[in-house]
């Protein structure tokens, strides 16, 4: 639909309530992820899963339920049910806290529910970037053993002395993976890449497990054997629902977990595209919306 207003790692400041709302109050500190608005009554949303049900409503781009169209947080205001509100703690900076609510919780629940959450666990993180990044972070948080693995060989400085991984893998090299073969216990795959993923199954121990985070274009490849052998399991996990978002946040800055980021302002999205094409940023740009975008009556 046109125009499209993005935005969906929003948080900032309530400035105005409906006269139903109860939760929340002007002033409070918040933050608004993928999702606008969902049917609230099928069985994903009664189980607190908003981000399974059929009838999602997205932060920018989709109908809500009263026939308008959401748009997202490249503006001054938005509103949103407060269901899909989630409250920041005190500790957690607006600006290094609202990538959490995509990025954050998209890590945060294949985590949890596929048990790569345990402290003294072993997790691989494919790809260190936006998403990776915070995966290593959660890791750590929790008390894991955490290996990197990526294609370019320069980032294993950042991953070790930077982010605290315990050990990096450079996937090109065959040594280093078959020298790692059956040492984790599970993957946390961010890579959107079309990158071949058999190789990295047979980094795996018995029922391991591959949740895949990321978007190829082309479809997977993967010889059944390489998933009979060893019990191991291939999944996808979808960002989380409302409940679990403000748990993450939570955790998050009960540990300390925020992504690192590059505040913007608005006149400069267009060079902070052509930046992010060549992955020029660490890891997250972050537009300062409030101060810097200027409106029709300015």
């Amino acid at each position: 639909m046109y125009p499209i207003v993005p935005g969906h790692e929003i948080a900032g400041v309530v400035t105005e309530v409906g006269k139903k709302v109860t939760k929340f109050k002007p002033g409070d500190r918040v933050g608004v992820g993928c999702m606008a608005n969902s049917c609230q009554s099928c069985a994903s949303c009664d189980e607190g899963f908003e981000n399974h049900c059929q009838s999602i409503i997205f932060t920018y781009n989709s109908v809500d339920r009263d026939g308008t169209v959401t748009y997202g947080g490249y503006s001054t205001s938005v509103v949103v049910h407060e269901r899909f509100i989630v409250q920041f703690p005190d500790t957690m900076p607006l600006d290094r806290g609202a990538p959490l609510l995509c990025a954050g919780i998209t890590v945060y629940t294949p985590m949890k529910y596929h048990g790569l959450n345990a402290p003294g666990k072993h997790v691989g993180v494919v790809g260190l970037g936006g998403l990776g990044h915070i995966a290593v972070k959660f890791a750590k948080a929790f008390g894991m053993k955490v290996t990197v693995i990526s294609s370019s060989p320069a980032k294993k400085e950042e991953a070790m002395e930077r982010l605290g991984a315990d050990a990096f893998i450079f996937s090109k090299n065959a040594n280093e993976m078959k020298a790692a073969a059956g040492t984790v216990d599970g993957i946390i795959n961010t890579v959107s890449a079309n990158i071949p993923v058999a190789p990295y199954m047979g980094l795996l121990k018995p029922n391991g497990k591959m949740i895949m985070i990321g978007l190829p274009e082309m479809p997977l490849e993967i010889p059944p054997f390489d998933l009979i052998t060893g019990s191991k399991t291939l999944a996808g996990s979808h960002i989380g629902g409302i409940g679990d978002t403000q748990e993450m946040i939570e955790v998050a800055a009960k540990h300390g977990v925020m992504a690192d980021v590059e505040v913007i302002g608005a006149e400069y999205v267009n060079e902070a595209m052509e930046r992010l094409a060549k992955a020029d940023v660490r890891y997250r740009f972050v537009i300062d919306i409030g101060n810097t975008l200027k409106t029709s009556s300015d």
